[in-house]
């Protein structure tokens, strides 16, 4: 590990200040310590911000949820609020990691973790994401576990957070805070898809900090639910995984809000497969054919070709449990 110097704020304005000066915020750490001692990240400047006041789950003035960034992950999983209105966000979260790090990992953080991705990790290999044109060793390595949508020719590292999938699905925001003040950014457009640039993952802004992702009121009654397939049942990455919410009104859904983890560059939101449910009564067969648009646009590598069809039976299989058949 290399040496670096540590300040721990005490208030939201020492904290820009220091980001703006080029310090790293750190809350959890359960991602950027391990980067560092694989002297993945270098960064000179760490900035403790886990004593800012982000750490509210609050029902919003439209019904919505807003979670503060620094509320940890098993915090979030089993507030009430979390549970009942939007059970998606509580089995994501449930899912992912290990009990441990759940005790420590926060919802800003989750979101900000970089990839699992061996190369990446791996000082000594190429990788785009870490060193700028220096080339992807996953393209003609081992690529099993890599991503087959929103790859590019410089990258195809997947996202690894599951509640990021949920967070797509239901479309929230992060909101967040620098020197010119407060903005909000769609979660669509907050992570990015590599292209040439995959060293640029998040649209932040230098010095800019997340306080909170917000998730939009939605029409009742609403099911939701995650589904993750993996190798192991603990402590394990996605192969796949499909975030699921439906709201089904007399017989007929009237909305789907849909999205996959473990096949994507970031969080894949599956738009056309939400038009195929959208005005359908639910069916075994509607299920199977909406399921059929999932793997739209997949660019599988030698390793990875069962993706595509996995990808697929997982979305048909959470849609039947989530939304059922008639």
């Amino acid at each position: 590990m290399y040496p670096f110097s540590f300040t721990k704020a005490a208030d939201t304005r020492s904290a820009l200040a220091a980001g703006q000066r080029g310090g790293r915020y750190i809350a959890g750490g359960t991602t950027l310590v391990d980067l560092m001692r694989e002297t993945v990240e270098r960064p000179e400047t760490l900035v403790d911000i886990s004593a800012l006041p982000l750490r509210k789950v609050t029902v919003t003035e439209r019904g919505g949820l807003r979670i503060g960034a620094l509320v940890r992950m098993a915090e979030a999983a089993a507030h009430p609020k979390v549970r009942t209105t939007y059970p998606v966000v509580s089995e994501a979260l449930e899912l992912s990691a290990s009990a441990q790090l759940r005790n420590m990992a926060t919802i800003g953080g989750n979101i900000m973790q970089r990839t699992r991705c061996t190369y990446f990790r791996d000082v000594t290999a190429a990788c785009n994401k870490r060193e700028p044109a220096s080339g992807c060793a996953a393209l003609e390595g081992f690529n099993r576990t890599h991503a087959i949508l929103g790859t590019s020719d410089d990258c195809v590292a997947t996202h690894p957070s599951d509640v990021a999938v949920a967070f797509a699905a239901l479309e929230a925001r992060v909101h967040l805070l620098g020197p010119d003040g407060e903005r909000s950014v769609a979660f669509a457009d907050f992570l990015l898809r590599p292209g040439s640039t995959p060293n640029r993952e998040q649209a932040l802004r230098k010095g800019e900090l997340i306080t909170a992702v917000e998730i939009p009121a939605f029409p009742r009654p609403l099911k939701s639910g995650y589904l993750k397939v993996r190798d192991r049942q603990s402590y394990e990455f996605a192969l796949t995984s499909a975030a699921v919410a439906l709201h089904i009104r007399g017989g007929v859904i009237r909305e789907a809000k849909v999205a996959a983890g473990g096949v994507g560059t970031v969080p894949w939101k599956l738009p056309a497969v939400e038009r195929h449910l959208i005005g359908e009564r639910p069916t075994k067969a509607l299920w199977t054919a909406a399921a059929e648009r999932a793997a739209e646009g997949a660019r599988p590598l030698e390793h990875n070709r069962f993706k595509p069809e996995l990808l697929k039976r997982t979305v048909e299989r959470q849609l039947r449990i989530v939304g059922g058949t008639a």
